[in-house]
């Protein structure tokens, strides 16, 4: 029933929507369930590629039974020096490295980084971080050796010992948005490598223009490089005034109609021609002429409308 406790066919369910890529809420909307269950259960049992349905349905079971036949209890529970609940604190830790992972973040750096920057201490060591996460001290080093070329954790000498300790940076998540934009940057290059290639008159050709394009203005909008409002008004004012007039026209005819500097124009015509702005698109008919084409419309759309114009009523 909604809300009652996961059975084991439920646990199957959940294993299998994992093997075949399926996320937490689609899962939980299959079962009638939060998304919180899901995402704990998940969690709690060897992660998104570590569940296993058997051993899930067995470790639940297991903590059932020492709930109800408890241990006596020779101290309270384990809590921090802030009075928070241990166990508590590094199922969240958990819960913040699964979110990272599907983001596609690997599963061990998700890890190490989560727990970096949920610690109250400023660094950790390798030690802090084995024991925490109960791997290997080569498994820490590969993961924080990742992290620093993202640049989201470095590492510094111990001023009181010989180990290292890690730390994250304080601005790690403008870090990882430059990490991003960089990202976006190189694809907007290998594609427009491969539109020059395949010649941007041909459809692959066309294609990669426009994906090169795409990721130009997201990674250029992530850096802060996008056409400021005022830029994007005068670019709005250019392609009106070229749709009014119905015809080409030079960067100078369009200065003196519109009684603007000549550069004013001049940057108005190329944040145009830089930047998406469909359903609309400034097109060079020749030296220094411009025009405005409709992008969304196919050469069948547009014939089919241009007869419907001069058809007979």
């Amino acid at each position: 029933m909604p809300g009652g406790r996961l059975t084991q066919q439920d646990r199957r369910l959940i294993a299998t929507r994992l093997i075949e890529g399926h996320g937490y809420a689609e899962i939980a909307r299959e079962l009638d369930r939060p998304t919180s269950t899901i995402s704990r259960e998940v969690t709690r049992n060897g992660g998104r590629t570590g569940y296993r349905a058997e051993h899930a349905h067995l470790a639940t079971s297991s903590r059932a039974r020492r709930r109800k036949h408890p241990a006596p209890e020779t101290e309270a529970p384990t809590k921090d020096a802030y009075g928070r609940d241990r166990a508590a604190v590094r199922e969240y830790a958990e819960l913040f490295a699964e979110t990272m992972v599907e983001t596609g973040l690997p599963r061990m750096a998700s890890r190490v980084l989560a727990h970096l920057y949920t610690a109250d201490a400023p660094s950790l060591t390798a030690a802090d971080l084995v024991r925490e996460l109960k791997v290997s001290p080569a498994s820490i080093s590969k993961a924080i050796t990742y992290l620093e070329g993202l640049e989201l954790a470095r590492r510094e000498p111990d001023p009181a010992g010989r180990h290292e300790r890690y730390l994250i940076a304080e601005d790690i998540w403008i870090q990882a948005w430059r990490t991003s934009a960089r990202a976006n940057a190189n694809w907007a290059g290998t594609a427009r490598k491969g539109a020059e290639l395949l010649d941007p008159s041909t459809p692959a050709g066309e294609r990669l223009e426009r994906m090169s394009q795409f990721f130009q203005h997201l990674s250029d909008d992530m850096s802060g490089l996008g056409p400021d409002p005022e830029a994007a008004e005068d670019t709005a004012t250019i392609l009106a005034a070229l749709i009014h007039a119905a015809r080409p026209l030079t960067a100078p005819q369009l200065a003196a109609a519109l009684t603007w500097p000549l550069a004013r124009v001049t940057t108005a015509l190329t944040t145009a021609q830089t930047y998406d702005t469909d359903p609309l698109a400034l097109t060079t008919v020749a030296p220094d002429t411009y025009t405005v084409t409709v992008t969304r419309l196919t050469d069948t759309q547009r014939h089919a409308l241009t007869s419907a114009g001069s058809a007979a009523p």
